[in-house]
């Protein structure tokens, strides 16, 4: 015990920090307090060992308790409730009382530099206690929703009130027991047609939610285990350390560990446009949803999911599917057109009709004339009455379009569908009919034209090119090494002395470090260890170059400057150069030159120059520089020029050479130097060898910017390269473009290029290198970064318009046709061959089907021979309407033939007639859908082998006719027929196909037909004008 209480003293003594000269009354108080201070020590440490002796007792088999883990012992320190009141307070009394960042980190088990462990167990234990990233989201439309919504379509209102007039008027004149069958039939039909409208519609919308998830699954970049990984935004957890850079959405709450020049934009959080800086001693603190605008910074993960303020707010919102495209807009009108049309010829019709009918000029089946004035008993004149209106509603039905929307629906779905298999994922309906309009696609070349995987393949230092690293000088190499690993957004791991390297960062931080590791033998976590990095500017597309001012741990006297970009413009910043030997050397007008001719070469060889500078200052120097937060700039020394191939992708030159042929101009923009950019521009196709820069296809991007307004109109349809180009670059050509009436197509993978992507009449951005900034600007993600899939988007686009183009002519005929058939026979004999039932019926399997068959054709290589569709053309051209009118004149013939002489002909009486006139009209339109599948080629057959849908369309349809005409008498109101009449009915609808061969061959003006009648209009009012 003496013992322990002369350790107690000993330990005490220099705590308390007493006098040795002490009183013998105070010394006996200290000898006093020493044992009592040893003996609670010693009761401490003999308490500590019975409870671990407890802890090793065997539990009750049969416990007569019940425990409930409401939390996991491991972070039994903190809450979620209280993580994310510090952030979401900005708390930094609540960060202290935990030890400030480093205080939150060690309660959730994070090492700020090796991040979680992420084992399965931790990753369990983490969800378990503070949740999973992901949020509620509200539930979907149900499909009755769809159903409730087709049923406020102004089509079918009418529709449904002509079903009630119908069924009155029906069993009015025939009573309840088969008066109903017109009315009926009629509702069966239009139940039909709102059945697949908002299946269709349900479909659509389910689809979009599965988009949605693949948008939302954001790839992050988290270091578990002291190893960088990839992982989805979905499986951060609290306590993850995550990589940020510039365009990085923030995946969830936290506070900021290191980085350097970090601001965010916090705009979708607070409304407020400016950038927030964040740094560890004034703002600490991180909000999921905000995008990085610039810098780099590694933060820890303190709340996800519902417990963050995005979550809460995005659980809230759901996705709108209801976007209507500027095609849905225009077809929409047209249907409202033709629907007025249609009005307007049934109230003429029911005008027409009731004149005749009260000025006696009708007979009844006997040949009795009607209506005898006072004699005729008015139960009669109602049912003559009935009988007109129902005619004039048939007109109604017949003029009513409603195919047009659910076609548009079905060929948009589709193509969102096949496109997201050729790697394209549509954010916006209406780039999928734009891009087939694009007349200019202006591509990046990074990642896009080339493969993105890049290798160091050229090394100078000074003047000389360097093949072996022992050759250079150990000073030399260490500043290279140090410019390398410290100068850098990238980072190597290793996980035992033996096993691979791997590498993280862009594709052009990574080839810079496995070249440095692998050639130079650089160790990057020693010197990371022995530099302290003390001011960061961060690469950017508008600098195209990255600073960092280091101290050495040994040398506090000395601050190092390293800078790194592209290589003309670090060059710019130099006066001086090492040579191999590690000598330093002046640059003057001849050395410049030769360094400007090797930069020249390596570019010209497809290579990528980066440059290595740097420049060795006083800590007094720096102090004062340290206030304007500015790196030096000036008096550099050259370090060495690297190489870097990236080689062009294997399919791009044949995808540009498509376009092209296609009547799409393709323009690069990127930020490497002219030679770099002539040389893969040549490699890909979009330059001939012969055109250079003296002819204006390749310009720097400040000359561009240089030009007056003028001068740019003048010249930008020439540009085909624009090389050191900005992100304002690529806007200001975007506009350009779009002044002088193109439909232009940007891809873009930065932050920077958000401005261009939002201007661009289609955006498109990248799936791989893509920020999440140029992701939400963009209508359209390529999900592979290749130019190839921009070809394969634009193929779709033009098959889309043209799909709803072919869907358009074939329904127009059919509408043309029932209509003028219906409106002479109604006008001429007082009735119409063709029901309600029966025109609903064509109209149901001609719109549905007819819409399913025609919308999925698949893109083919006459699509890529025409020119692209301007913005001002006509939905319907001049090829559609003379194929459409010839079309629509022969049924009208032949079926107003069968109407007048029909019965003569066949021998037939007037029920069998009206069969073979709806036989007969129903088959011209299934022969008259093989016409519609080439609106200008003659073989209408061509590739119908590979369309098993429409042949299987086309195989229903007919059995469809078959039961309604044999099987179904009283609900089509048809009489069966004979294997003659059959054979009649087939023989005048195959006569489509030779027409249409033969309609094909006569030429039509390229101006729109219906200019002509405003040019006509246009000159008769001069003419008014004139004479008045």
């Amino acid at each position: 015990m003496s013992n322990i209480l002369h350790v107690g003293l000993n330990c005490i003594e220099p705590i308390l920090d007493m006098p040795t000269n002490r009183s013998i009354p105070n010394k006996r108080w200290h000898l006093a307090f020493t044992a009592i201070y040893s003996s609670r020590a010693l009761y401490s440490l003999l308490n500590q060992k019975k409870k671990k002796k407890s802890r090793k007792l065997p539990v009750p088999s049969n416990p007569s308790f019940v425990v409930l883990n409401v939390k996991p012992e491991a972070f039994s320190s903190i809450d979620h409730t209280t993580l994310t009141a510090i952030v979401n307070e900005k708390s930094f009394n609540k960060l202290l009382e935990f030890g400030g960042i480093e205080g939150v980190a060690d309660a959730l088990g994070t090492g700020i530099k090796n991040g979680i462990d992420g084992s399965v167990n931790d990753v369990a234990l983490r969800r378990e206690a503070f949740g999973s990233n992901t949020y509620q989201r509200p539930p979907a439309k149900r499909l009755f929703h769809f159903v409730v919504e087709a049923f406020k379509d102004l089509t079918i209102l009418i529709l449904l009130f002509c079903v009630a007039l119908s069924l009155g008027f029906g069993i009015k004149e025939n009573g309840a027991k088969e008066g109903w069958y017109d009315g009926g039939s009629i509702f069966v039909a239009v139940f039909l047609v709102i059945s697949v409208s908002a299946v269709s519609n349900f479909r659509q919308n389910r689809q979009f939610e599965k988009l949605s998830k693949v948008s939302n699954n954001i790839k992050v970049d988290v270091v578990r285990n002291g190893r960088r990984q990839q992982i989805s935004i979905f499986e951060v957890l609290v306590g993850d350390v995550v990589c940020l850079k510039i365009g990085d959405q923030v995946p969830a709450d936290g506070l900021f560990l290191d980085g350097h020049s970090l601001q965010v934009d916090e705009s979708s959080m607070t409304g407020e446009s400016d950038h927030v800086e964040i740094n560890s001693h004034h703002n600490p603190f991180l909000f999921s949803g905000t995008k990085v605008a610039d810098g780099y910074a590694q933060m820890l993960v303190t709340s996800v999911g519902m417990n963050t303020t995005w979550g809460e707010t995005m659980s809230t919102i759901s996705r709108d599917t209801n976007e209507q495209t500027p095609l849905q807009a225009r077809l929409n009108k047209l249907t409202s057109s033709i629907g007025k049309a249609g009005l307007a010829v049934a109230f003429l019709v029911l005008v027409v009709l009731l004149v005749r009918y009260f000025t006696g000029n009708t007979e009844d089946e006997n040949g009795n004339q009607e209506f005898n004035g006072s004699n005729t008993k008015a139960d009669d004149i109602v049912n003559s009455v009935v009988r007109i209106i129902a005619a004039a509603v048939t007109i109604v039905v017949v003029a009513i379009p409603e195919g047009l929307p659910l076609a548009v629906t079905l060929t948009l779905a589709y193509s969102m569908k096949r496109m997201m298999a050729d790697q394209a994922m549509v954010r916006k309906l209406s780039a999928c009919e734009t891009m087939g309009s694009a007349t200019t696609i202006c591509t990046d070349k990074t990642g896009t034209l080339t493969l993105n995987q890049m290798k160091v393949t050229k090394f100078w230092l000074g003047q000389d090119p360097i093949e072996d690293s022992s050759l250079i000088s150990t000073d030399l190499l260490n500043l290279i090494q140090q410019g390398v690993a410290l100068n850098t957004t990238g980072s190597v791991y290793r996980a035992t002395s033996g096993s691979n390297y791997e590498f993280s960062g862009s594709p052009t931080e990574k080839a810079i470090l496995s070249w440095a590791v692998l050639e130079l033998d650089m160790e990057m976590e020693i010197l990371i260890k022995d530099f302290t990095i003390l001011h960061v500017e961060a690469f950017n597309s508008e600098k195209k170059r990255s600073g960092v001012s280091i101290r050495s741990e040994a040398d506090h006297n000395t601050v190092h400057v390293h800078w790194k970009g592209a290589a003309e413009m670090i060059l710019a910043m130099c006066s001086s150069y090492y040579d191999a030997s590690g000598r330093m050397k002046d640059i003057d007008d001849g050395e410049r030159m030769t360094f400007e001719q090797i930069i020249q070469g390596m570019a010209a060889s497809s290579l990528r120059c980066i440059a290595f500078a740097h420049k060795q200052i006083p800590e007094e120097e720096h102090e004062i520089r340290e206030t304007s937060q500015k790196l030096e700039e000036d008096s550099l020394t050259l370090i060495g020029l690297v190489g870097i191939k990236d080689p062009c992708r294997s399919g791009v030159r044949r995808a540009v050479e498509d376009c092209q042929y296609a009547g799409v101009n393709v323009k690069m923009i990127t930020g490497d130097n002219v030679f770099t950019a002539r040389a893969i521009a040549t490699e890909c196709g979009i330059l001939r060898p012969h055109q250079d820069i003296n002819n204006e296809a390749v310009v720097e991007g400040e000359v561009f910017r240089n030009y007056t307004p003028e001068e740019r109109m003048e010249k930008v349809d020439k540009i085909r390269v624009m090389a050191r180009s900005s992100p304002f670059d690529k806007l200001l050509m975007v506009q350009c473009l779009k002044q002088k009436g193109h439909v232009v197509a940007v891809t873009g993978d930065g932050t920077n290029d958000a401005p261009a992507l939002k201007e661009a009449d289609i955006g498109l951005s990248m799936g791989i290198q893509g920020t999440e900034v140029a992701k939400e600007c963009s209508d359209i993600i390529i999900l592979d970064d290749n130019f190839a899939s921009i070809a394969t988007v634009l193929k779709w686009g033009r098959c889309v318009y043209n799909n709803i183009q072919k869907f358009i002519q074939f329904q127009l005929t059919v509408n043309v046709a029932a209509l003028v058939i219906n409106f002479v026979a109604a006008i001429s004999a007082g009735e119409v061959p063709l029901t309600a039932v029966q025109l609903l019926w064509v109209n149901l399997i001609m719109d549905t089907l007819g819409a399913l068959a025609l919308a999925t054709e698949q893109p083919t290589k006459e699509l890529m021979e025409r020119p692209p569709v301007g913005r001002t053309e006509p939905l319907i051209t001049n090829i559609m309407w003379r194929n459409l009118l010839v079309q629509a004149l022969y049924q009208i013939v032949v079926l107003l033939t069968l109407q007048f002489k029909g019965e003569s002909i066949f021998g037939v009486n007037e029920k069998v007639k009206d069969t073979l006139i709806f036989n007969t009209f129903v088959l011209c339109q299934v022969f008259n859908e093989f016409n519609a599948r080439k609106l200008e080629k003659k073989n209408v057959f061509k590739g119908i082998h590979k369309n098993k849908l429409f042949l299987g369309i086309i195989g229903i349809t007919i059995i469809l006719q078959v039961a309604m005409v044999e099987f179904l008498k009283k609900f089509a109101d048809t009489e069966r027929l004979n294997w003659g009449q059959w054979g009649a009915c087939l023989g005048i609808a195959a006569i489509s196909w030779p027409l249409g061969w033969v309609v094909k061959c006569i030429s039509v003006s390229k101006k729109p037909f219906l200019s002509y009648l405003r040019w006509q209009e246009h000159h008769f009012l001069l003419y008014v004008c004139t004479k008045f």
